[in-house]
């Protein structure tokens, strides 16, 4: 099962929060209390996503995190990388991986084709795009178009 670690997903949730007010400078603390994260996890994520280069690290007393790249520049690979490190399917498509049937595996290129895959997507979705709301608001005029009470059976 693919599935993101729970340190990618809290670092989509703490750019995405960020992507709100993208020029200000935000605190780990203000993070922490503005997604209910633990504190002490939201610093080790915006730390991982600064020394990657998603966040810069602003210092002094109103110091903090400020995105470094507009939201629509952000791809979901760029933050998932910078938190769990490359996207590999397996561990021999890793960088340093050392495995003793490369050479010789029948699925490592078909394997590499569906990392690539998955990179590709990950590429394509913005940080603009996750940090959307998932319904639109209601909007005075549309007739009630937006409202979650007409959206398909199962969907809300």
């Amino acid at each position: 099962m693919l599935r993101l670690s729970r340190f990618a997903d809290y670092g989509i949730l703490l750019t995405g929060r960020m992507s709100r007010e993208p020029d200000a400078v935000h605190s780990a603390v203000a993070l922490a209390a503005a997604t209910g994260l633990p504190a002490p996890t939201a610093s080790k994520v915006l730390a991982r996503l600064a020394r990657h280069g998603v966040l810069e690290s602003v210092r002094g007393k109103n110091g903090g995190f400020r995105l470094l790249r507009a939201a629509r520049e952000v791809s979901a690979e760029d933050i998932i990388a910078a938190v769990d490190g490359p996207i590999a399917l397996t561990m021999c498509l890793e960088e340093d991986a050392e495995c003793g049937v490369a050479s010789f595996c029948p699925s490592r290129s078909n394997l590499q084709r569906i990392n690539e895959a998955v990179r590709d997507a990950l590429r394509k979705v913005t940080l603009e795009e996750l940090a959307a709301p998932a319904f639109p608001a209601f909007a005075p005029g549309d007739g009630g178009a937006a409202r979650a009470d007409r959206a398909p059976r199962g969907a809300v």
